[in-house]
């Protein structure tokens, strides 16, 4: 699947009602629809996906009974899924995961536990080791659901120097230091607005700016990271939402352009991506809404052309692309009759 004018991409979803587990879709980019959506791997609520950096393995949260953890697959050459090992523990399974881009290691981070993982890669077939480090938060925050921590990501910053752990719970930022045997080493905390609910991160290409989500308070929190020892300060705070909408929302993912000129940010709820233009200081400034045309976007992706959207509306059952203008940032509907069980997690194969 690697000709010019298809691109493979990969869905995580909830496994409740008609959902096996993990599906396929080919985004034909001449024609501007995407097709051949297909069941590749069944396993319970892979919820998000990471892609190694060679393209040839997919790693996955998974739920299995009363144990949660990571799986590993190999993917063949026509992009089908083959199964390599899973590592498990007792208790609730993670949100997220992501590798490193030499494929040493997998990380994750576990919403109900509030811990951050760390597992060593086998470079000869991609297995995942037993775990390496486990990282406990803990703290609140004044909203209801911040009773206690609740890491929602952790992914490496550009350098790969340190871990980059957004607790939602508590309302900070935590980075750690990744050493050569997978141990983390605490390096610095970031406290963040009370009650926003930060979710997700996302750099810009100069490895310097980087982007979060706020989940409660729908902003998006402009952030300087600092490579010489792993700090980050805050720059800027700027709603996702319209001024005159009072009903409930909830933030979601957030990327970045490649050329770094624009962020997109999704709205569960008020059901639409917000749009911003990253100006010269790296600050925002906002351009549009776009509906999903769905209920709950849980997640979205750029493709590898920079030419397309792809959204997964979780509780309508549906993905929406979209196309990209890539001078202007703004997003044109072009197909929104997807049918993918209760999706969430949005990957390319070429990203």
């Amino acid at each position: 699947m690697t000709t010019t004018n298809l691109q493979q991409g990969y869905i995580g979803t909830y496994t409740k009602g008609d959902s096996k587990g993990i599906y396929r879709f080919t985004l034909n980019s001449a024609e501007g629809r995407i097709t051949d959506i297909q069941a590749v791997a069944a396993l319970e609520n892979p919820t998000y996906l990471s892609l190694s950096h060679d393209k040839k393995h997919l790693y996955s949260v998974v739920k299995d009974g009363p144990a949660g953890g990571l799986a590993a697959y190999s993917i063949s050459e026509d992009g089908d899924l083959m199964p390599i090992n899973r590592q498990l523990s007792e208790g609730s399974s993670p949100c997220h995961v992501s590798i490193d881009s030499n494929q040493q290691f997998v990380f994750s981070a576990n919403y109900h536990k509030g811990t951050v993982e760390s597992f060593l890669l086998n470079p000869e077939d991609g297995s995942i080791q037993p775990v390496a480090s486990i990282m406990q938060h803990d703290g609140s925050g004044p909203d209801p659901r911040q009773e206690k921590p609740h890491v929602h990501y952790a992914g490496l910053t550009p350098d790969e120097k340190y871990l980059a752990a957004v607790d939602l719970g508590t309302d900070s930022l935590t980075t750690y230091e990744v050493a050569t045997d997978g141990k983390l080493t605490k390096a610095h905390l970031l406290p963040l607005k009370a009650g926003s609910g930060p979710r997700h991160l996302t750099f810009h290409p100069n490895g310097i700016l980087a982007y979060l989500m706020t989940e409660f308070s729908s902003e998006v929190i402009v952030l300087r990271y600092h490579p010489e020892n792993g700090h980050f300060t805050e720059v800027q705070y700027i709603s996702t939402l319209p001024e005159d909408f009072n009903e409930n929302n909830q933030g979601s993912a957030i990327h970045i352009s490649a050329d770094g000129r624009f962020v997109y940010a999704g709205n569960r709820g008020h059901n639409s991506i917000a749009v911003f233009h990253v100006e010269e200081t790296g600050e925002l400034s906002f351009l549009e809404h776009t509906s999903t045309e769905g209920d709950w976007p849980r997640d979205f992706e750029i493709d590898p052309s920079g030419k397309y959207i792809v959204a997964s509306n979780q509780e309508s059952s549906n993905l929406v692309l979209f196309a990209r203008d890539e001078n202007t940032g703004k997003l044109t509907l072009l197909q929104s009759d997807i049918t993918v069980p209760y999706p969430v997690c949005v990957k390319f194969l070429g990203n």
